[in-house]
């Protein structure tokens, strides 16, 4: 097993987040293209089986903490995503783009800290491939009424 499939396995496990499990997605898409050498992964929701844990506005219905393990959650479905990709985590030379979508109470502005969550989840797994560009913006409703949703931009070894 690789450094990086034993980090997001470690991780999942303290998140209840069961890998063995096909991921749920919600309309006719697929959770992950390949094209040209970058994998583009779909907006993951803080999803566990069907269920959406933590829902709500963050900010008023939800904690910025709440939102921070939001946000990881939805950064494993974004690992899971790729694990389950032609080559694994392992193919993944380097993480190029995150977004954050955090739905938002009119007055938060804290984010930025709630990617930061995201963030440094996906360094923890890579390493300093881990390190992204990243986009972090408030929103006034997500799918499913989720506090976060997250996709990502990867580039893929040479094959």
């Amino acid at each position: 097993m690789s450094a990086r499939q034993h980090a997001l396995e470690r991780i999942a496990r303290e998140l209840a987040y069961p890998l063995d499990q096909a991921l749920v997605i919600g309309g006719n898409y697929s959770v992950a293209v390949q094209h040209a050498g970058v994998v583009y992964v779909s907006g993951q929701l803080p999803r566990i089986g069907t269920e959406i844990c933590l829902p709500g506005r963050v900010g008023d219905q939800r904690t910025l903490d709440e939102a921070r393990q939001a946000a990881r959650i939805c950064g494993v479905r974004v690992l899971h995503a790729l694990m389950r990709q032609p080559g694994g985590l392992d193919s993944v030379a380097q993480l190029l783009q995150l977004s954050v979508f955090v739905h938002s109470a009119d007055d938060f502005t804290r984010q930025s800290e709630v990617a930061d969550a995201a963030s440094n989840l996906l360094v923890a797994v890579f390493g300093p491939a881990g390190l992204h560009s990243r986009t972090s913006v408030g929103v006034r409703q997500l799918p499913k009424n989720a506090a976060v949703e997250l996709n990502l931009t990867a580039a893929l070894h040479p094959v």
